[in-house]
């Protein structure tokens, strides 16, 4: 018989990664639902009349989802859901900001007290720096990857919320990859890009003579995307009066197409993206609030750029690779400094665009040493190098405009040996304008062949 190993050789499971935050402890202490009480583990709390909130408050002065706390490590953060009558915090009105635990919430005609647990929760991190074609390694990003780990192999349906060009239709595609529907077909449908008139016969089809110009019978996105996923961009933008037939399909499985007398089953999972808040949508009554619980079943948030500026560098090495190969050279640290201290307003798709238009026209350079001026530059690049033709429409547009301003603004600079002043006379701006244009486009002295004091000009407004 053989040795039994010693109890040390016994493998220990690997823990997974996790972080630690606050769980939230609301009591109601006055209103018609005064002794209410709800406990949070996950973090983020919503607070309401409407069934669904994790704190519902039985009270008619109080929107139907009126605000949310979110714990960010010692501290609380409250922020209004675009209510009607208000989120009010020792007499004053408080649409975003934080609050120290044991405050006192006024919403309507009720108050709430919000405490943090004795215990903290632990939520569960990804090990990964990507998921799909999402990528980041910050901590937020790696909450998120935990979440779509879980949620891929179900047909849970997903809301994904963010703001624009944060990457949701990536990660609705990154979602499906990753899903057992992987094999189906992925299709996306815009309901902002869609003629009202139109969307019916868009979404669930329609046969032959149902409307003038219905010439033939027409599957709609539902049955196309039959075994798949169906990615419903811009949710928010679906006029109300059809949210009740998508409520149906979704709940249902069934389409009933323009002009027919029966239904068709359809087998989809769901991914729909906002970057518009939907719990203010179903406060001002442009969005149904049975259509949104019913489709934030997993509801998951993409965060912005500016919140996870630890991502900026790999996010630009990414976009860089992919665009000019791996044999490329690698980003200079002076290039990632400098994108690390912009704003980035459009957020990943901003960052991706920028990249792409600085590969196009050569501006991802060697670094520069301080004080040094660049040799005189060339001849400006050929509009057609401007143009990011691999990207839709309004992306394309939108980097036409920004690599325009980038090469133009560089050139009245060179022109006027980087002063700003004479650049701005030049330009017929105003020189306060072209230093925030400046600014935005992340222009630095060395780049113009200039110095800090020919940028800072004379002085003249």
């Amino acid at each position: 018989m053989p040795d039994r190993p010693p109890q040390d050789a016994t493998s220990r499971i690997a823990a997974r990664p996790s972080m630690r935050i606050w769980s939230l402890e609301l009591v109601v202490v006055d209103g018609p639902s005064r002794g209410a009480t709800a406990s949070v583990a996950t973090g983020t709390a919503r607070v309401g009349s409407a069934q669904g909130n994790d704190l519902t408050i039985a009270d008619p002065t109080v929107s139907r989802v009126h605000c949310e706390l979110v714990t960010r490590g010692d501290s609380i953060a409250l922020r209004d859901l675009g209510s009607t009558n208000g989120t009010h915090v020792e007499g004053v009105r408080l649409r975003d900001g934080e609050i120290p635990p044991g405050a006192i919430v006024r919403v309507g005609s009720s108050a709430f007290r919000v405490d943090v647990g004795h215990e903290p929760a632990f939520v569960e991190l990804s090990a990964r720096d990507s998921f799909g074609e999402l990528v980041g390694a910050s901590l937020e990003m790696r909450r998120l990857y935990a979440i779509l780990e879980r949620v891929a192999p179900t047909d849970a349906t997903v809301l994904v919320e963010g703001e624009t060009g944060t990457g949701k239709d990536v990660l609705a595609r990154s979602l499906h990859a990753a899903s057992p529907r992987a094999s189906g077909p992925m299709v996306a449908v815009d309901c902002g890009a869609i003629p009202e008139n139109l969307v019916e016969s868009e979404l669930f089809g329609h046969v032959r003579g149902a409307f003038t110009g219905a010439i033939s019978d027409r599957k709609g996105v539902f049955e196309e995307a039959q075994g798949g996923t169906l990615f419903l961009d811009e949710i928010g933008e679906m006029p109300v009066a059809l949210q009740p037939k998508l409520l149906r399909a979704i709940e249902s499985r069934t389409v009933r197409r323009v002009g027919a007398a029966t239904s068709r089953p359809v087998d989809v999972r769901i991914v729909a993206a906002t970057n518009r808040p939907l719990a203010r949508c179903v406060n001002d009554g442009t969005f149904r609030e049975d259509l949104y619980y019913r489709l934030a079943v997993v509801s998951v948030t993409l965060p912005p750029l500016r919140t996870r500026r630890d991502d900026i560098a790999l996010l630009a090495r990414h976009f860089h690779r992919a665009l000019s190969g791996d044999a490329a050279p690698a980003l200079s640290p002076e290039f990632l400094a400098r994108l690390a201290s912009r704003s980035w307003p459009g957020n990943v798709r901003e960052l991706r665009n920028f990249i792409e238009r600085s590969v196009s026209l050569g501006m991802v350079d060697a670094p520069v040493a301080r004080g040094s001026r660049p040799p005189p530059a060339g001849p400006l690049p050929s509009l057609d190098g401007m143009l990011a033709l691999r990207l839709p429409l309004k992306d394309a547009r939108q980097a036409w405009i920004e690599s325009f301003e980038s090469v133009y603004v560089r050139d009245v600079l060179r022109r006027s040996g980087g002063n700003v002043t004479r650049a701005a006379e030049q330009a017929g701006v105003s020189r306060r304008f072209l230093q925030r244009m400046i600014a935005r486009l992340g222009i630095k002295p060395a780049e113009v062949g200039a110095t800090e004091r020919d940028f800072a000009g004379d002085g003249d407004e």
